[in-house]
């Protein structure tokens, strides 16, 4: 540990912590020029993102695999990157009907640092350590340890015995060469360089982190077969809003009007993957059900089992 702490790279070397020249003299601009400049900034980003594609095409096939097999995707970061990673896991319940350990995160400060700052945490390489070992990860796991400085402390102690413990290593991070991605087995490096307010690694880094994580754990997620075409067919029905959705879902699917939908819905028990089975292949509920759970959950599989049992 010592030797880490000493090969730690200087704040003021890194991309993300240099003043922008693009911002000079921020704080004498009008509104709609301060506005400009950061959206410019943005702009940027998703550029930065396409040019890391590839290492987050091998990383969501990691989740994908892990999932699969029972395991689980772990996030692991402090301060914005924490809460990005927090926000992401908390969507994927509710949008692919998923169990809530099936997504977690390791926060430095846990549920309290979601609302309250708590950045001394994030210098404690035993407090990511003792949190990541209530996880317990292993050979089934992917955990994802997200820091745009790419050297914290906490998110590095608990990549590092992550991966001693079997888990597959990811890391995301928007400076190259950092110690956390010689700590990962696979890096995801978003150079979105110097912020509008420098070292404000909330805006372009965080922003960038935010899109990487959307496609990790949506690309995982369709991968796994709970989106059907483009829909979230596995989508969780506890409001108005979401019942409403299921029953377009099935209009658009199925090519039904509102009151068929319904209908269909109710028979499926208010299932929509159960629901578009026994259409599509014109099965029972019963065999709609079989199938799916013969397929994990997948939509797609399901019918062609379904279809070819007949």
């Amino acid at each position: 540990m010592s030797r880490q702490r000493r090969t730690l790279p200087e704040l003021e070397d890194l991309p993300t912590e240099q003043p922008n020249p693009a911002s000079v003299e921020l704080d004498t601009k009008s509104s709609i020029q301060i506005a400009r400049i950061i959206n410019s900034e943005d702009a940027k980003v998703a550029p930065a993102v396409e040019r890391a594609l590839p290492q987050i095409a091998l990383a969501m096939d990691w989740i994908a695999d892990a999932l699969a097999k029972g395991g689980r995707l772990i996030y692991v970061g402090t301060g914005t990157s924490g809460r990005i990673a927090a926000l992401d896991a908390a969507e994927c319940p509710p949008t692919f009907n998923t169990a809530p350990e099936m997504v977690q995160v390791v926060m430095a400060g846990g549920s309290r640092a979601l609302v309250t700052a708590l950045e001394a945490d994030e210098d404690s390489r035993e407090l990511g350590v003792r949190e990541i070992r209530k996880k317990a990860p292993g050979r089934n796991d992917v955990v994802v340890g997200i820091a745009a400085s790419g050297r914290t402390p906490f998110t590095l102690a608990a990549l590092h015995w992550a991966r001693r413990a079997g888990a597959r290593t990811v890391a995301i991070t928007s400076n190259p060469g950092s110690p956390l991605e010689r700590a990962a087995e696979l890096a995801i490096v978003i150079e979105t360089g110097a912020e509008v307010v420098a070292g404000s690694t909330r805006m372009k880094a965080g922003t960038a982190e935010k899109m990487v994580l959307n496609i990790l754990s949506t690309g995982a997620m369709v991968r796994l077969g709970y989106v059907y075409s483009n829909l979230m067919v596995n989508l969780h029905q506890k409001n108005t809003k979401l019942a409403g959705r299921a029953v377009l879902i099935l209009q658009q699917v199925l090519g039904l009007n509102k009151p068929q939908a319904r209908r269909a819905l109710r028979a499926a028990g208010s299932s929509v993957p159960v629901a578009i089975v026994m259409q599509k292949a014109g099965v029972s509920r019963s065999d709609a059900e079989a199938a799916l759970e013969d397929t994990k959950g997948h939509v797609r599989k399901a019918i062609a089992l379904a279809g070819a049992s007949l």
